[in-house]
């Protein structure tokens, strides 16, 4: 059964989930050549839990920590690190807060000062094929519309789709049904029901979108090095149309900030 929520519910789902973006707002403020990974961890998580959430992904299915740290060929669930960034890297940050009873899950990928210009195109692209995604996230449609869309923008652009990996349900569980894969076919998969929520998450590859997994069994990583970018914003069906509950808004003027 799809989960469906009531308005009071969705409110909790949209706080949670603008308060992961507000916590990845506060790590781009520290991004920069020279910074170790764990310590955009520490950010966060003091971040998180100084506005009265808790880290959703700490613990869960035994993963360490408050965030997903993966940089350039890693795709995505990479662990936070002594690595330091370096001029030129990418680094997608996937976050969740849980907060009165309710999850909200979102990532998005930072350019490490200036990058390549496929690469910066490969940022663009993948979040570009989100929102192609969303607009299919319409209650009546099924999940093969979105995989469908994100598929054909991506792929007509000659990216890779990961296959193995996909959106999902989020809200009272931070991974919910129904699966939300980056590919497909219209008019196949689950029926999206209103007042359900999903996380919609492309993860598209610079090269080919074969992956390898590393050996503590949750980072993900491209088997020909090339980069991969990944974006996720949390959505609420509706007959009308989809309500974004997260936001890149915070994010994104810290970035233009920098600039």
């Amino acid at each position: 059964m799809i989960r469906t929520y009531s308005p009071e519910e969705i409110e909790k789902i949209r706080e949670s989930s603008l308060l992961v973006g507000k916590t990845l707002a506060e790590v781009a403020k520290v991004i920069a050549p020279g910074v170790k990974t764990m310590e955009l961890e520490r950010v966060a998580d003091a971040y998180i839990r100084s506005v009265g959430g808790v880290p959703g992904f700490k613990g869960y299915e035994g993963f360490p920590y408050a965030l997903c740290i993966s940089v350039n060929e890693m795709v995505v669930h990479g662990y936070p690190s002594e690595y330091e960034l370096k001029e030129g890297d990418i680094v997608s940050v996937d976050c969740g807060v849980y907060k009165n009873g309710f999850h909200g899950d979102s990532a998005y990928t930072f350019a490490v000062g200036e990058v390549s210009e496929p690469v910066r195109r490969l940022m663009e692209d993948t979040k570009a094929s989100l929102y192609e995604g969303i607009k299919q996230a319409v209650a009546g449609n099924r999940t093969g519309d979105i995989g469908w869309a994100i598929q054909q923008y991506t792929e007509s652009r000659g990216y890779g789709v990961v296959r193995e990996l996909c959106g999902h349900g989020v809200g009272e569980k931070l991974h919910d049904k129904p699966d939300v894969p980056n590919f497909g076919h219209r008019g196949c998969g689950t029926k999206l029901k209103a007042n359900s929520v999903i996380a919609i998450e492309p993860m598209i590859t610079l090269g080919k979108r074969h992956i390898g997994l590393q050996s503590n069994g949750w980072g993900i990583y491209t088997l020909d090095g090339q980069p991969a970018a990944h974006y996720e914003h949390d959505v609420l069906i509706t007959k009308e149309g989809p309500d974004i509950l997260s936001s890149f808004d915070e994010i994104e003027a810290v970035i233009n900030s920098k600039h």
